[in-house]
């Protein structure tokens, strides 16, 4: 794996250092490619297992994390399950599989894209960005006094954030993905958008490859939006045609 590649300056902004956990229990792969992360201008903590790496989250807080399936002990489904659920972290896999199973797996459970071992360090470093650029993490992104919220039917949703409040102003645990898939039918309420067009705009590289992720998505939302997910009001199915969000959409200014 050949760690010579673009500048930090051609890769990311310096406006605001990112974050990264790398976990992977091959040291010969993780100690170099951290090394090589870090030139490229991010700051990185190396876990070595899962159990780790958990203990390095209760101190660190990551904008991503780039996290190995196969490991001893807990795996990096389980580990990515977790963290999407509880912290709604974006997550790039790396794998070695050969076989798509695990890799559908992991971005149906809430992964943001997966890159195959053996890999190209500056593909690597793309694709953090572009992911970040997804999750609204991206070290460019504008800091100023145009910060909005979306607001439907008592709900908000704060892009800048990542924060959804409920009508009664609780907060609502939700992953990355679910973010995305949320914004996405923020932008375009009442709109019709068809699988091919949702995944286009949430999931990225290869997604052709995973459209039952967007109905998991989907449903993951209306469990914690709809009063009754089972007949939902909000988000509804299309049939033949995709999903809409049933409600007007109003930006409303905010303090940044």
């Amino acid at each position: 794996m050949e760690l010579g590649g673009q500048n930090a300056a051609d890769m990311i902004s310096e406006q605001r250092p990112i974050s990264l956990l790398l976990v992977d229990d091959e040291a010969t792969l993780r100690e170099p490619l951290a090394e090589y992360l870090v030139r490229q201008g991010f700051v990185v903590r190396e876990a070595e297992s899962a159990a780790a790496a958990r203990s390095v989250l209760g101190e660190f807080q990551p904008d991503l994390m780039l996290l190995d399936i196969m490991m001893p002990g807990e795996d990096g489904l389980s580990l990515c399950r977790h963290v999407v659920e509880s912290r709604g972290l974006p997550v790039i896999l790396l794998t070695a599989k050969g076989e798509p199973t695990d890799r559908i797996v992991g971005l149906e459970i809430g992964a943001d894209d997966y890159v195959a071992k053996p890999f190209e360090p500056r593909e690597l470093v793309a694709r953090i960005r572009s992911v970040l650029r997804r999750a609204g993490r991206d070290s460019a992104a504008p800091m100023d006094d145009e910060h909005f919220v979306y607001a439907f039917e008592g709900w908000e949703l704060d892009p800048l954030k990542r924060r959804l409040t409920d009508p009664e102003g609780a907060l609502i645990a939700i992953s990355t993905a679910e973010f995305r898939m949320l914004k996405a039918l923020c932008d375009h309420p009442r709109q019709v958008l068809d699988r091919d067009r949702l995944l286009d705009m949430v999931q990225g590289r290869e997604a052709h490859l995973f459209d039952r992720a967007v109905d998991n998505q989907v449903s993951r939302l209306r469990r914690k939006i709809e009063v009754d997910s089972r007949n939902p009001e909000l988000i509804q199915t299309v049939r033949g045609g995709g999903y809409r969000l049933a409600a007007d959409v109003a930006r409303i200014k905010r303090p940044a």
